[in-house]
């Protein structure tokens, strides 16, 4: 059976030091951020093990790509606004340019930033670090997948990008479930209920909650909805995609980012290319900069929501 809810960052920083106590060439890279990463039990575990490199992200990425070229496994991570903006240059041609190893976690994605307010509210690294080649983008919706693909990250060479929910999520999947890169999950099937009207592909803790919610609130009106955990981005799970998209012509995408250069589009290039005719519509935000605010507000302001997914579905 699944778990309960838990802290994301907990979970993150708990398989990193168990993946310290078996693989002594895995290190930490941090910009003075243990504390908001939660790294910092990785620290006490394995002291010659981390590194802070202070306030200084484009300093992570080249640090973590020089830790890569003598044969260590780096986990570099900061918040998601500077590792994709700040760092992105170091990023990608210090890393991913020179076919390196870097695992670079970007935390607080989107509107759960909170009070950091807009200029810390990242919802444009997904579209920034999609069209990084080779690179693989990974959003675990789950303490399950999250520990998953972390270990997934630790023993598959090349570069990836992490983006890390910080807060606590509840457990989608059971204990041992398995992942792979580039392989979604249905999580919510509506046609084994008989009626399947919608088909939503989310992508992270947040939306795929109210993807969840927002297919039990159909479900009340008789409707079926079902949803696909994305999971990754890049490599995107096409086949999965476009196979329910063809049994049932009805499409949305729902993510924390902007409604362009992320999964909507992801999912709106695979299907125009694929050549299918059906109803289309992306939930995101549309076009606009972060603001301060609880993260309750922000859901609703920028239209994050399980109520505004479903009514995206009626409008369908």
């Amino acid at each position: 059976m699944a778990e309960g809810p838990q802290e994301m960052r907990a979970v993150y920083a708990r398989t990193l030091v168990e993946l310290g106590d078996e693989n002594p060439e895995l290190v930490v890279v941090e910009a003075d951020l243990m504390k908001a990463t939660g790294t910092g039990v990785f620290a006490k575990a394995h002291p010659g093990q981390a590194i802070n490199v202070g306030v200084a992200e484009a300093s992570l990425a080249s640090v973590a790509a020089g830790l890569s070229v003598e044969g260590k496994i780096p986990f570099a991570a900061t918040f998601a606004c500077f590792a994709s903006r700040r760092a992105f240059d170091q990023f990608f041609l210090s890393a991913n340019y020179a076919r390196l190893n870097v695992k670079l976690v970007g935390t607080d994605p989107g509107v759960t930033a909170g009070f950091n307010g807009g200029t810390h509210m990242p919802f444009e690294d997904l579209a920034l670090m999609r069209a990084v080649p080779g690179l693989r983008i990974v959003e675990p919706s789950d303490p399950v997948s999250l520990a998953a693909f972390v270990r997934l990250a630790a023993s598959t060479y090349g570069c990836v990008y992490l983006r890390l929910q910080r807060k606590a999520a509840p457990a989608l999947y059971d204990a041992g479930e398995s992942f792979e890169w580039g392989r979604a999950k249905i999580i919510r099937d509506a046609r084994q209920s008989g009626r399947e009207d919608a088909v939503v592909v989310a992508l992270g803790a947040l939306m795929v909650g109210e993807a969840l919610m927002a297919a039990d609130i159909l479900a009340a009106g008789g409707l079926g909805v079902t949803v696909i955990d994305a999971l990754c981005l890049k490599p995107l799970d096409t086949a999965l995609i476009l196979e329910r998209a063809r049994l049932c012509p009805k499409l949305v995408t729902a993510e924390n980012h902007q409604a362009s250069g992320a999964l909507g589009s992801a999912v709106a290039e695979a299907v125009a290319e694929a050549g299918l005719s059906l109803r289309f519509a992306r939930v995101g935000v549309k076009d606009e900069f972060g603001e301060v605010g609880t993260q309750d507000w922000l859901q609703e302001r920028f239209g994050l929501t399980a109520a505004n997914i479903a009514a995206t579905i009626r409008s369908l």
